[in-house]
């Protein structure tokens, strides 16, 4: 084989090497997303409870996954306060506690009271109008009883608040409380409950609308007030299997 045909063949072999790379990577890829999205949504609609033990074998044999993938989304979730990692005893489900619970809140009702004055001086008309349309969303959700939909309509709601204020450090302050409130009011709010009134968000957008500062920023302490409430610090560990919890039973 000729020095030329050699450089070609070996150009071909590196570029079919880098596409099976490619499509390897983007497997891993979906197959860390699928894990990651199930842990993290059955934690938020309550099916896997405050201290649940997240074995890498049992996901594995759940998933159908290598340990290295499990580990991964294992450490994501522990870095979006979801999951907890401890030496020698592996991965359970956030247990947060009283006081993290008050110091989020308390954080959050700092935070919030600036983001929402910030809006009311900001907003536009069109950003009230796409305010309104999201509490559109929001009262869909909450009529076809989809639940978990309207938690997470809700949370938006409060971050789209707070990209009106037009203060990007503001905004990603509190998109770190809201993810961590989030998981403390799934954990443990009593089911069925709305993490957020839709009457209430809808007063606030309408101090917005106003330019009413200090009205919204009234409203959303009262509401966050309602919200720490309904939180209830004590939950039944339930007596099934890790795969029903996942749902993976189907």
């Amino acid at each position: 084989m000729s020095r030329r045909a050699a450089a070609g063949a070996a150009s071909a072999g590196a570029a079919l090497a880098a596409e099976s790379a490619g499509a390897a990577g983007a497997a891993d890829a979906g197959v860390e997303a699928r894990l990651y999205r199930s842990i993290f949504e059955s934690v938020m609609q309550q099916r896997l409870a405050p201290g649940t033990k997240l074995p890498e074998s049992q996901l594995c044999e759940i998933f159908g996954v290598s340990r290295s993938v499990a580990r991964k989304v294992l450490q994501r979730l522990a870095h979006d306060h979801i999951v907890e990692l401890r030496p020698h005893r592996g991965a359970s489900v956030a247990v947060p506690t009283a006081e993290d619970t008050r110091q989020i809140f308390e954080a959050r009702h700092v935070v919030e009271a600036a983001t929402v004055r910030l809006a009311a001086q900001h907003a536009s008309a069109a950003d009230v109008a796409a305010l309104r349309r999201q509490l559109a969303e929001e009262h869909e959700a909450m009529h076809r009883f989809d639940q978990p939909a309207w938690t997470r309509l809700a949370s938006a709601f409060h971050l789209r608040v707070a990209a009106l204020s037009r203060n990007p450090i503001l905004q990603r302050y509190l998109e770190e409380i809201v993810s961590r409130c989030s998981l403390i009011v799934a954990l443990y709010e009593p089911p069925g409950n709305a993490a957020c009134e839709h009457d209430e968000h809808e007063r606030i957008v309408d101090c917005i609308a106003r330019r009413d500062g200090d009205g919204a920023a009234a409203l959303m302490a009262e509401h966050l007030r309602i919200l720490e409430r309904n939180v209830v610090l004590r939950r039944e560990s339930p007596d099934r299997s890790l795969r029903a919890m996942l749902g993976m039973n189907r």
